[in-house]
């Protein structure tokens, strides 16, 4: 079984976690899918799974990223799927994708990732809060 790290190891770009819902047809046939996370290389979804394409599959992607001004359109490819009963886990690679779009995505993707490194700093910096008083007090309440 891949660790987490193996799993983002194998795309380029930084992973963004999403929790959204985007369009996907293959062969001519619509098919819903849930997006968990994207980079600007690709993303992993999960789809019904006896819906669900076999690695290799081209794809047509359209998704619509949060404040995005308009719907990203990409062609893609399936690099796996990982079944399970209901739904089908599947790793997808942009294959080609207008130059607009890719832009708009590369934005996203970085500017996501400066917020949550904005949000690890301030984390880091801000000093934790003791939940231990200090030793002077502790020793005054055992003197009483």
């Amino acid at each position: 079984m891949a660790t987490s790290q193996d799993r983002r190891d194998r795309r380029l770009g930084f992973r963004i976690s999403l929790d959204l819902m985007m369009s996907a047809f293959v062969n001519d046939r619509p098919l819903r899918a849930l997006v968990h996370d994207v980079s600007d290389t690709g993303l992993r979804v999960d789809v019904v799974s006896g819906r669900a394409p076999a690695p290799g599959t081209p794809i047509a992607l359209e998704l619509t990223l949060p404040g995005a001004p308009e719907s990203i359109c990409a062609l893609g490819e399936v690099c796996y799927q990982r079944p399970d009963e209901l739904a089908a886990g599947l790793g997808i690679r942009f294959v080609a994708m207008p130059a607009a779009h890719g832009r708009l995505l590369r934005d996203f993707c970085v500017e996501a990732r400066r917020h949550q490194l904005a949000a690890l700093l301030a984390r880091i910096t801000t000093p934790a809060r003791r939940a231990v008083a200090p030793a002077a007090l502790r020793l005054g309440a055992l003197a009483r």
